[in-house]
């Protein structure tokens, strides 16, 4: 115990003389808040069903201590190896295949920009912090001999700091950044005299992100008062996102009374709810389309490929020199803009470099944004509270008791107008589904613009970005901000935000199209809006389905048992639906050739169109023909049958059992999205999951005002296989079935396997 009082303390110390120098958008709140100076800690967890925590304290030191040890219980080995990651020494514990991770981290994730990070804290974010170190340090202490068989007597779970924190912080920030290009960066070298070194030439860069190369998907429905059964609001949220890895979702209730009582889902990795609710409010996020970074050329000096063209003159490169484990020293090269970054498409030669600057990297709002939010009475504090700049790359949905649904898109992206991209532009690159414009790096004009209303230096202020409130709906499904509702588009915005008058996807389609189901047949009611995952409708079968079966003639003997499966089909991705996998393997094919639509995308009548299959013309029949065929022989190969039970064939195996999975690929028209490669061994079929439905959630407030959540966590509170949580609400969600979220003291008190325990010291 004296120990772990002497490191609380160390820490407040440290804390203590950072403050001096700390800024806050609501300083005048840090005077009041419940710091607790001292170094006592007296927390109380509880669990209830399927291990939900329920952390409460009288301070903000205690509140950080048992959030720690709730996420621990879960998550230690993912929190441990992910701290390894950011600090760069992946390559000593986990081998050479690590070697770009550790190289960009190191350069990058710099003891300058921590320091940075931590003095721009506020006094409460500093002490909640202070506390979560020597909470998660106090979980090892405690399980030092009964850790999960994934990290058990690993050398890399050590205890952890308040900089590793501030990494950990930085990294999910910088995710849609620079964390793109983590291969990209480490690899960039300057070439030898006339010609491009090998080594600058990666197919395909890796990532700090295990979402880089997935869909950026996530469904949002916030219902309002004109549209409800009682006149309050409902929020569906549906993020999508992956299945392993820090990037899971665990669900957490944290309440320090007076201050915060709040519910939800933080990743494994940050220390606060990011997706949640209180009495209140609820808000969910999706992953928006603003760019969060940009591209420069530079036009290089003639005798020296490490200076490159600014304003009359030129400027030399900075050298970051790293470390690895094996000792080896590499440079890593930055522009004053950001790191040079290299491409088969983005060559570092004798004339041309180019260099990546990420609006996100000297971000530090997230802290004071999320409590900001975690305190909101009503979507209009909510907005407030992001408009601090703190939400890094997604989108808000949210509803309140008021009756008011909101949507906005504030988000951390370049100031960057249409009329600096129309004067700077020299070219545009994609990683994946990103795209990055490019911009001249010579010319100081073409610098981002800076703005005195801008929380985030050369960002674009709050108050440029689309937001929406209104009292029948708004939605979301990863496409811009243009149709949240089709009654009131957002336009006027700029470009690096996202597109405007541009076709919506299948899925978006489909979730404007469930909506409309829903508010044709009455007033909300939050049972009705559980259809929106429970039924797993495939809208690109409902749309498209029938004018492909047309294809399905006697003389096309070769799609003729395909055609009998289709036609049975109940265009759904349930795990008794029998073809589903066949409709996704066939839009796989298809899911990019606009050319197949018989009714072209309209601007006038965006969310029908594009729509039909032009069977009638004999080149796209054949392209149709020969996307049943593919299908057929993909699946035969591998040893799937075409009429296959869709749980039978999509699974995920948690210990001795196989859980049937339902949900589809969301290029396929699928709104409940569930994303499982397939795999080569015969018989196997989609297994793992690795991305899609995850923290579901229906918020709403009875006519008393009352809040009542109920949702699911789709892979459970723990992906360790010797957890009495790893598998329990998986089971649900293959059922149907959702659970009452226990937020109310009562319910919490009344839990049947309510357990509970006490840390002090």
């Amino acid at each position: 115990m004296i120990k772990t009082l002497f490191r609380v303390s160390a820490v407040l110390l440290f804390l203590t003389a950072c403050s001096q120098h700390s800024t806050s958008h609501k300083s005048a709140v840090d005077a009041a808040i419940k710091l607790k100076p001292s170094s006592n800690i007296d927390v109380d967890i509880r669990w209830t069903s399927y291990g939900i925590p329920h952390v409460k304290a009288d301070d903000w030191m205690s509140l950080g201590y048992g959030y720690a040890y709730a996420t621990a219980t879960d998550g230690v080995c993912v929190i441990a190896r992910d701290v390894v990651v950011v600090n760069g020494s992946s390559m000593k514990y986990f081998g050479d295949q690590q070697q770009a991770s550790d190289i960009f981290h190191q350069a990058v994730v710099t003891d300058a920009l921590v320091a940075q990070y931590n003095v721009s804290q506020t006094e409460r974010a500093k002490i909640f912090n202070a506390g979560y170190v020597a909470g998660y340090n106090r979980y090892l202490a405690d399980h030092k001999d009964a850790l999960p068989a994934s990290c058990a007597n690993a050398e890399w779970v050590k205890p952890i700091t308040i900089d590793d924190m501030a990494r950990l912080t930085v990294g999910v920030g910088i995710r849609y950044g620079l964390g793109r290009y983590t291969a990209n960066i480490a690899t960039a070298q300057p070439p030898k005299a006339g010609e491009i070194s090998d080594k600058a030439l990666p197919s395909k860069g890796a990532s700090i992100s295990d979402v880089d190369d997935l869909p950026l998907a996530s469904n949002a429905v916030a219902f309002g008062k004109a549209v409800t059964d009682n006149g309050r609001g409902i929020l569906f949220g549906n993020p999508h996102y992956p299945w392993a890895g820090p990037s899971r979702f665990h669900l957490i209730h944290i309440t320090l009374p007076g201050e915060i009582d709040i519910m939800g889902v933080s990743l494994f990795t940050t220390a606060g709810v990011s997706i949640g609710f209180n009495k209140d409010v609820a808000w969910t996020h999706t992953v928006s389309t603003g760019m969060r970074a940009t591209l420069y050329k530079l036009d290089l000096h003639p005798n020296d490929p490490t200076q490159y063209r600014f304003k009359d003159g030129f400027r030399k490169m900075e050298a970051r020199q790293v470390t690895l484990a094996n000792g080896q020293a590499i440079d890593v090269y930055f522009s004053h803009y950001g790191p040079i970054v290299v491409h088969e498409n983005l060559v570092w030669d004798e004339t041309t470099a180019y260099t990546v600057r990420d609006a996100n990297l000297y971000n530090f709002q997230a802290a004071e944004s999320y409590h900001q939010m975690s305190q909101a009475t009503d979507v209009h504090e909510l907005i407030d509270a992001i408009s601090l700049g703190g939400v890094s790359w997604v989108n808000t949905i949210a509803s309140d008791s008021k009756g008011n649904a909101m949507y906005a898109d504030i988000s951390t992206v370049p100031n960057v107008d249409a009329a600096l991209i129309e004067e700077c532009q020299v070219g545009e690159q994609r990683w994946g589904r990103a795209k990055m414009i490019i911009l001249d790096g010579s010319r100081p004009d073409c610098a981002w613009r800076d703005s005195s209303a801008a929380v985030v230096a050369n960002t674009l202020p709050a108050d440029k970005m689309p937001r929406l409130v209104r009292d029948d709906y708004v939605t979301n499904s990863n496409d811009s901000y243009w149709l949240s509702n089709p009654k009131a588009p957002l336009e006027g915005y700029s470009p690096i935000i996202g597109s405007e008058g541009t076709a919506r996807s299948l899925r978006t389609r489909a979730g404007l199209h469930f909506v409309d189901e829903i508010l044709s047949a009455g007033p909300v009611k939050p049972a009705a809006v559980y259809s929106l995952i429970d039924d797993h409708r495939n809208f690109g079968a409902e749309l498209l389905l029938g004018d492909l079966l047309r294809l399905c003639t006697p003389e096309r003997t070769s799609i003729e048992l395909s055609c009998k499966v289709l036609e049975q089909w109940d265009r759904a991705h349930r795990v008794d639906s029998r073809g589903a996998h066949l409709w996704t393997e066939i839009m796989r094919t298809l899911q990019t050739d606009s050319s197949i639509f018989e009714v072209p995308f309209d601007l006038k009548d965006p969310t029908n169109t594009p729509s039909g299959l032009k069977t009638s013309d004999p080149d796209v029949a054949k392209t149709l023909v020969n996307a049943i065929e593919t299908a057929q022989q993909r699946l035969t190969k591998v040893g799937i049958a075409l009429d296959a039970k869709l749980g039978d064939i999509q699974y995920v195996q948690r210990n001795e059992r196989k859980i049937a999975i339902p949900g589809g690929e969301g290029w396929s028209g699928a709104f409940s999205m569930i994303i499982a490669p397939l795999r080569e061994e015969s018989g196997v079929g989609y297994t793992p999951v690795v991305h899609g439905n995850s923290i579901m959630e229906i918020v709403s407030w009875d006519d008393n005002g009352t809040v009542n959540p109920r949702g699911l966590l789709t892979y459970s509170q723990s992906q360790e296989p010797d957890s009495p949580h790893y598998a329990d609400q998986t089971e649900l969600y293959s059922k149907g079935e959702w659970i009452d979220f226990p937020f109310h003291e009562e319910d919490i008190a009344d839990n049947p396997d309510l357990r509970s325990l006490n840390l002090t010291e």
